[in-house]
């Protein structure tokens, strides 16, 4: 999930300052939360209370929870004001992510704190000198246009400090994410090999986990420097953090990361559903605002819909969909910068599709005019709909509809997390519904086929996020319009690709089985039967093939 198109210096509307200055001064201005494992980072300090919010505040960075953080190191600071890594850690949190770029407004704030660690460090050790003046190349006074210089000189600063102090797993941790920051979400050429600074993110983690199995940060972040393309070295890494932290709900719910894509679907499901507990939990005792509850939360709610979806749990995913389209905020997605959460809200849109549940669907109103996307993802839903309940002409009528909010600039224009277009998965949701209606029409499966290619290689062009912002893999459509068309051997190398992206699915499991007897190969459909037993043993739906 990369936050980064979300524009930063608008952040400050939602953050949580406004608790800070209206905090009675005999009032903490963070709590001490339940949950946040036993991760301690030794600070000189005279207060046993400062060290406690202090390693608070590093767990919760390395739970992404970076203005949560940043309350907690400010608390350590009222506890001691003479504690130069309390001030080192609000500048840290201040600072940029994977997930999201520096927030212009909160420049002068990281600044300031970094500027007050350098002028404590005298008392610090020789270890926290350098952490705090590598941490000082990050920030100038006055906020530059471009930040890709200063990441680039944190980073090479915080590889020096790890260099230097060898057994320290929090300087090599800090390192990777610092050279993570330098290049998001972009960690692997297009023939999946790994980028230069890539083979440096990977060896240091690697050697972190080697001596630290349990690091959070280190398995955090190694569970998203492999996922896209080796999903399966990040399992250790997944087991090993889910009941880490079991406070931080991301720390939590990143398991899932890695479980949905080696196929462990339920643990995906579970990942998430304890990551809401604590989530929730959180929110009740800190009421927190900011991106934290904007983007993070929902996200679980998000990947949980997706996970359930692959084995047929369509109570759980439809829930988790229509919760995470409940609690978006209906203004601020229609301000500029923040149409990405619209994404959020048209989930059950494709959970539905993804359930067959036409009557559900036609029961659902179209959005308000201004919400241009979720109303092409809508007529999407509602053109399958009359499609496959024999309205072609009401069908014809969505696909015009989605076609046209498809071709729109403002669709090209506008992101989902700084990744894919919206109009990327529009122009495959309009290549799908004109597959389907092809396919209803009969006599047009050679059209449908076409369609559905095309939207394969569309589906194969996004880039990789998880969940995948395309919920219904074309594969699945494709390879039912293939047995259609009596080409079951077609069928069976499609589902099987399909298989290698999403391993174990149920619905590529049932379209592979029926391609298996369709070509008499009974031994073969028998094996895939019991594995589709076994995955959909928790379903709440029963399926034949790879769409309803």
């Amino acid at each position: 999930m990369n936050l980064r198109d979300i524009p930063a210096v608008s952040w400050g509307l939602l953050m949580v300052t406004s608790l800070v200055s209206a905090a009675a001064p005999e009032q903490p201005i963070a709590p001490l939360l339940e949950g946040m494992g036993n991760h301690h980072h030794d600070i000189t300090t005279d207060s046993p209370q400062a060290q406690r919010y202090f390693d608070q505040g590093l767990v919760l960075s390395f739970g992404f929870n970076h203005k949560e953080a940043a309350r907690s190191f400010r608390q350590a600071q009222t506890l001691d004001p003479e504690c130069a890594m309390c001030f080192w850690g609000e500048s840290l949190v201040l600072g940029p992510n994977i997930n999201a770029g520096m927030d212009v407004a909160e420049n002068p704030r990281a600044y300031a704190a970094v500027q007050r660690a350098l002028a404590l460090k005298d008392s610090a050790t020789e270890r926290e000198r350098t952490y705090i003046e590598a941490l000082a190349e990050r920030y100038t006074e006055q906020a530059p246009d471009d930040r890709g210089a200063l990441d680039q000189a944190y980073a090479e600063a915080m590889g020096k400090v790890a260099e230097r102090f060898p057994e320290d797993p929090d300087a090599a941790s800090l390192y990777a994410e610092a050279l993570m920051d330098t290049t998001p979400w972009d960690y692997w050429e297009d023939d999946g090999s790994p980028k230069p600074v890539t083979r440096t993110i990977l060896a240091t983690l690697e050697t972190v986990l080697a001596e630290h199995p349990n690091h959070p940060l280190a398995n955090h972040l190694y569970i998203h420097a492999v996922e896209k393309v080796h999903p399966e070295r990040g399992i250790g890494a997944a087991d090993r953090l889910r009941d880490l932290v079991p406070g931080a709900g991301h720390l939590v719910h990143m398991p899932g990361h890695i479980y949905i894509r080696v196929g462990r679907y339920e643990e995906a499901v579970l990942a998430n559903e304890k990551a809401i507990a604590a989530d929730d939990a959180y929110i009740a005792q800190c009421h927190a605002q900011g991106l934290y509850p904007v983007a993070y939360m929902p996200h679980n709610h998000h990947f949980l819909a997706a996970a359930a979806s692959f084995i047929g749990q369509s109570r759980k995913a439809l829930d988790a969909a229509r919760h995470t389209q409940a609690h978006q905020d209906q203004e601020l997605m229609r301000e500029a910068g923040y149409a990405t959460l619209q994404h959020y809200w048209a989930l059950p849109y494709f959970v539905m599709v993804r359930f067959g549940r036409w009557d559900d669907v036609l029961a659902e109103p179209q959005p308000a005019e201004d919400l241009i996307y979720p109303t092409g993802i809508w007529h999407y839903a509602w053109g399958l709909a009359l499609a496959r309940t024999h309205d072609l002409a009401g069908a014809k009528s969505s696909l015009s509809a989605l076609a046209s909010i498809a071709d729109d600039p403002e669709m090209e224009a506008t992101r989902i997390w700084e990744t894919n277009s919206m109009a990327q998965v529009l122009t495959i949701a309009r290549e799908v519904l004109a597959g389907e209606i092809a396919l209803e029409e009969g006599g047009r499966l050679d059209a449908a086929i076409e369609h559905f290619e095309t939207a394969v290689r569309l589906e194969d062009a996004l880039t990789y996020v998880e969940p995948s912002d395309w919920y219904v893999p074309a594969r699945q459509n494709l390879g039912a319009a293939l047995l259609a068309a009596n080409r079951p051997a077609d069928a069976e190398a499609v589902y099987r690709k399909d298989l290698e992206i999403y391993p174990h699915n149920g619905w590529s499991l049932a379209g592979l089985e029926q391609s298996l007897l369709a070509q008499g190969k009974s031994l073969d459909a028998q094996s895939v039967a019991l594995e589709l037993a076994r995955v959909w043993a928790g379903a709440d739906v029963e399926i034949e093939g790879s769409r309803l």
